[in-house]
């Protein structure tokens, strides 16, 4: 995460309900639930950009990083789940 400072372009995804998101979300991270993800079309229309997707433990960015990948996204990493985010949550 420490790119993220450094580099304004990556884009960090939470694929979260709207709920969990509004409980405590990553700072500058952009909520696009998983049953929404084709909404990553018009909000991060660079397929090249860096995006970093979680979720609460893994599995649905898991889902969501292949989705994303199969939608044509170049570098997408799934960085687990806000379980193990020790930073400070924005609310």
């Amino acid at each position: 995460m420490e790119n993220v400072k450094s580099d304004p372009g990556i884009r960090v995804v939470d694929v979260r309900t709207p709920e969990e998101y509004r409980e405590g979300h990553i700072p500058d991270s952009l909520s696009i639930p998983l049953d929404n993800l084709s909404l990553a079309a018009k909000l991060i229309p660079n397929k090249d950009t860096e995006i970093y997707v979680y979720c609460l433990s893994g599995s649905r960015s898991g889902a969501a990083a292949s989705m994303l990948s199969r939608m044509g996204y170049t570098q997408v990493k799934n960085i687990g789940g806000i379980m193990g985010y020790h930073g400070a949550l924005t609310r």
